[in-house]
Order: structure tokens, then C-alpha cells, then sequence
């Protein structure tokens, strides 16, 4: 947390997110969103990150929400990470596909930089609906131009200690992965 005339100068990082960014089930100081504010705090001139990440969004509600957080933050960045709850639904990916493109559209046309950054479907989904999904995440960062980091939850084991017992949720001991995984690609725009 930044005090005194830091955080006049701190630059914001918004995180529009679901549940993998809004640290579900665990506890939120120990969720990747946090543990990127404690890295990014150290730096000159800081960053603030807003975590507006709501567990079961999808891109559609991310969508309505995001001109009201750009203009109550005005952030140099915004991480989007949404699309997960539409596939979890079945939602069409064309549709899909057409909210987070406005969603990257809005965040630039605001002036902020853009990391989009992926998801998979778990496999009982069907192979050609994961790969039509998985495609709409690589098409949106080729066509705005903005850095992707392919698979949030890149590295982390299918069950045990990384993932919940839900099988969908990381858990906290995953989280520092998961932030190298954003990191790697994050920093690039600072």
C-alpha cells in the first residue's frame, strides 16, 4: 500500500478479471493481483494496482463495467483476464471473441496499454470447442496488437497442491506462479 504523496505519483494498473484473479477461496493478500502491488510498490515511480476483478464475471459484464473503472482510475495499463465463465457456460467464442476485442478497444482508446491474457477449457468441453477458444485469445492479441500471456495458469499441476479441489481454482501456493506467468509479458509495458 502506498502512503503519502507516493501514491499522487503512483501510475495504476487495473486488473479486470473473474475468479482466477480474485484470489477465490483463498485468502486476497495471498492472490497473484496482491503479490504483483507488492513487487510493483518497490518500484521508481511506483504502480498501484486496482484489482476489479468479480468471481463468475464473464466479458460481457467486465465489458459494462470497464468505462466507469477507466475513467474512476484512469489507468497507464489494464489487464484483462476474462473469458473463462463465457466458455465455462458455452457461450458462442464468436461472441467471445467480440467483447474482448471492445474490451481492448475501450482500455487503449482510453489510453491505457493492454495485456490480454488467456484461458483454457477444461477438456470435457470438446476438442473442437476448446480449440475454437483457445484460438480467440491469440486472434484478439494478433488483431489490437498487444502482448498476450497464453495460459494464466501456465506450469501449474492439475491437482494437488496447485489446484482446488474444485478443479478449476488455483491455490495460494500457485499464486507466485501464476504472477511469473503475468510478469513475464507484464513488464514489457512499465
Amino acid at each position: 500500500m502506498l502512503v503519502g504523496s507516493a501514491v499522487a505519483h503512483a501510475q495504476t494498473i487495473l486488473v479486470v478479471g473473474d475468479s482466477l484473479s480474485a484470489a477465490y477461496n483463498i485468502n486476497v493478500k495471498a492472490g497473484w493481483v496482491a503479490l504483483l502491488e507488492q513487487r510493483l510498490a518497490q518500484r521508481n515511480p511506483p504502480y498501484k494496482v486496482v484489482n476489479a476483478s468479480i468471481s463468475g464475471d464473464t466479458t460481457a459484464g467486465g465489458l459494462a463495467r470497464l468505462p466507469t473503472l477507466l475513467k474512476q482510475h484512469r489507468p497507464v495499463v489494464v489487464i484483462v483476464e476474462l473469458g473463462g465463465n463465457d466458455g465455462l457456460r458455452g457461450l458462442p467464442p464468436d461472441q467471445v471473441k467480440k467483447n474482448l476485442t471492445a474490451l481492448v478497444i475501450t482500455s487503449k482508446t482510453n489510453g491505457a496499454r493492454v495485456l490480454l491474457v488467456g484461458i483454457r477449457l477444461p477438456p470435457n468441453y470438446g476438442t473442437p470447442y476448446n480449440e475454437r477458444f483457445r484460438r480467440i485469445y491469440t486472434d484478439v492479441a494478433a488483431a489490437q496488437r498487444v502482448p498476450l500471456v497464453p495460459f494464466l495458469l501456465e506450469g501449474l499441476a492439475p491437482n494437488g497442491v496447485d489446484i482446488q479441489e474444485d478443479g478449476l481454482h488455483p491455490t495460494a501456493t500457485a499464486q507466485p506462479r501464476i504472477l511469473e506467468n503475468v510478469w513475464d509479458k507484464l513488464k514489457t509495458l512499465l
